[in-house]
């Protein structure tokens, strides 16, 4: 090299042009920018050296001038087209003379910035560039378009969350924002245990958030996706939220033009007075009461439940979704239905005034309460009185004259009460809270034993046993309910409980847990020697799949499902089942507890139910106002069924914690 030379050179990996100026040691070369900055180089650290003339540092910006009327990337394309057909090489040179008719050193340069800038078209063999082959340059481009794409899609996600951080609520998330929040979602909901969840890492750091899954979910509240009172027990399970489209098409055609009735010779009992009787905001209305006074003086009682099974076809759409969904699942906030709403509320429902497909139970029963004959037909009702249990309870408290009917299923409800504790059934009564939320209240009800709820408690289970009977005495498989004989304590010890919750919750402890299988076996809770449940075709999937074996034996059809089927199939809901009632029993404690948190000054009653830990002075009690059972720590002596006033010292419904203080009031002096 000859002091003069143009040589571009890299610092730091930037290009710069400098003018050789003397040989500094035996192979460093001093060269002095643009700037009269010297910078001694080593051969190796010369890019490119711009031949056929002498330069001075002042001539660099000149040159560079010069240059730039050169530097188009899209003339690179040109070249390529005329060479990647030859297969030809180029150097910088031979690129200048091919896009620009000359090679001067100011071409020349410009060509060599093209080509070994270039990611697209060429790459570089030793001191020449071979141009790509179409396919890989096709490949490239879709590459390069790949990830500009991306890149937009990410300043945009961030432009987005910007905005909604700086409170703009009018924000619309796009598709491509998916990735990135469903990580956070993901990652909120099963922290460490959570699959892919980088993105939603990359996030938080990048938001310089703490990487933890409360950070998590208090980013996703910012960002308007969740609330504050997220259900996270809900988003762990598997029970789907939302119906399919093709599911409520299926639906809504369903609804539109019904399919024709298998059950062509219906009883038409148009003419009996029907009763529903539910809670006032029961949409699902799934049976009806009716009493039938007859000329021999007796009684039958008519048990209508709604028939679903009329609308669909065994291992059809709308039945294997109600099989996957298995239950409705009722939660403070709302319930997430078996059926698609529009069906479940209108033509499956048993609705005031309309004709509704039914399968009814008739039954008389002798002075005991025993039954004496029954029979079970497919039919047609008209619901005549949508009532609520309030309603029910105040005419019978007042004793309606104009509707005798209502007195007398009472009465029978109490006899077979009555008669199934001959039996041997189990009575517990705990009160039960009913918690609704709407908006930002919440509202708890306890739910106390009344004559109203006896009586259709009675009259469902009186059904479940008629169901039971039919199936034995026909050989039908069914899901039957079981339950074994309970090992009670000695009668002295639970004489020594105070009467109420606490020795309700003394039996309680002792039931073993209902089981199901396709032989019949006895029911110790109900005192029953044969039960199934058939009462909630349109929340409950066990009900449903009794009622498509029984309306097929009544039409002496063979069976949808042989006994292998419906042991395999109730084998299969078992896990739903558990799921759905574990996220009903944690949701409810949430916002139970979220209740307590929002009134830290009230002062609660309290009972003493048992302890959970007498080592630790750790009992369950309850709220007897709210019908909440809860764990506390004692600072005292205290006997089971002991009444005592509570207040909240601490509570945090998110990490299921609660601590009480127990009030004691002092006599004045």
């Amino acid at each position: 090299m000859e002091k003069g030379t143009l040589v571009e050179f890299r610092l730091h990996g930037d290009r710069r042009l400098a003018v050789a100026d003397r040989p500094d040691g035996k192979k460093n070369w001093v060269v002095v920018d643009e700037n009269s900055q010297p910078h001694s180089i080593p051969p190796k650290q010369i890019s490119y050296e711009i031949a056929g003339e002498t330069y001075k540092p002042s001539d660099i910006p000149k040159f560079l001038k010069e240059v730039e009327i050169y530097s188009d990337p899209s003339s690179l394309e040109i070249a390529w087209e005329l060479l990647v057909g030859d297969g030809e090489t180029a150097d910088p040179q031979s690129l200048a003379m091919l896009l620009f008719s000359e090679s001067t050193p100011a071409q020349c340069y410009a060509a060599y910035c093209l080509l070994s800038t270039d990611k697209l078209y060429f790459k570089q063999k030793g001191d020449r560039y071979e141009p790509r082959s179409a396919v890989q340059v096709a490949e490239i481009k879709h590459q390069q378009e790949v990830e500009q794409q991306r890149h937009q899609e990410s300043q945009g996600f961030w432009q987005r969350v910007k905005q909604r951080l700086a409170g703009e609520t009018n924000v619309e998330w796009q598709q491509s924002d998916r990735t990135r929040l469903d990580a956070l979602e993901r990652f909120a909901t099963l922290g460490e245990e959570a699959t892919h969840r980088t993105p939603a890492l990359e996030t938080l750091a990048s938001l310089q958030r703490p990487e933890t899954p409360e950070a998590a979910f208090q980013l996703l509240i910012e960002l308007g996706l969740w609330s504050t009172h997220e259900n996270l027990f809900l988003r762990r399970s598997q029970i789907p939220q939302q119906f399919s489209a093709k599911v409520l098409e299926v639906a809504q055609r369903c609804q539109e033009n019904p399919p024709a009735d298998e059950d062509a010779n219906r009883l038409d009992l148009t003419h009996l007075k029907v009763y529903t009787i539910d809670d006032e905001t029961t949409t699902e209305i799934d049976d009806g009461l009716s009493l039938e006074f007859l000329e021999n003086g007796q009684q039958r009682i008519w048990i209508h439940i709604a028939d679903p099974t009329r609308l669909l076809s065994p291992n059809d759409e709308l039945d294997l979704e109600a099989r996957k969904r298995t239950t409705t699942v009722y939660l403070p906030t709302g319930m997430i239905p078996m059926f698609p709403p529009a069906l479940a509320t209108g033509p499956m429902s048993l609705n005031q005034g309309q004709e509704c497909s039914a399968l009814s139970f008739s039954v008389t029963l002798d002075d005991t309460g025993a039954p004496l004959d029954y029979s079970i037909c497919t039919s047609t009702i008209k619901p005549t009185y949508r009532l609520t249990y309030d309603d029910v309870d105040e005419m019978l408290e007042l004793g309606i004259t104009a509707e005798p009917e209502i007195g007398a299923i009472a009465s029978w409800a109490k006899l077979r009460q009555q008669w199934r504790q001959t039996q041997g059934a189990i009575s517990i009564f705990m009160p039960e809270s009913v918690i609704k939320v709407k908006g930002d209240e919440i509202d708890i009800h306890v739910i106390n034993e009344s004559p109203a709820r006896d009586l259709v408690a009675e009259m469902m289970i009186l059904a479940g046993e008629l169901a039971a009977r039919y199936g034995q005495a026909h050989s039908i498989p069914i899901p039957y309910r079981y339950q074994p004989q309970p090992e009670l304590p000695p009668e002295e010890e639970l004489l020594a409980v105070p009467a109420g919750p606490a020795r309700a919750c003394a039996v309680r402890r002792c039931m073993p847990r209902s089981e199901m299988g396709l032989s019949p076996a006895r029911h110790s809770g109900l005192g029953l020697e044969s039960y199934t449940q058939v009462t909630s075709p349109i929340r409950r999937y066990t009900d449903l799949l009794t009622h498509f074996q029984i309306k097929a034996h009544l039409r002496g059809e063979p069976l949808p499902f042989a006994a292998e089927q419906v042991q395999e199939i109730v084998m299969s809901l078992g896990t739903a089942v558990k799921e759905a009632s574990t996220v009903e029993r944690q949701t409810n404690r949430y916002w139970g507890l979220e209740y307590l948190r929002r009134n830290p000054d009230e002062v609660w009653e309290a009972i003493m139910l048992r302890w959970l830990r007498e080592d630790s002075n750790v009992g369950l009690i309850l709220l007897e106002e709210l019908g909440l059972e809860l764990a506390m720590r004692f600072g005292r002596s205290v006997e089971i069924g002991e009444r005592f006033e509570v207040k909240v010292t601490n509570c945090d419904p998110r990490s299921e914690t609660i601590s009480f203080q127990e009030m004691i009031f002092q006599a004045a002096q």
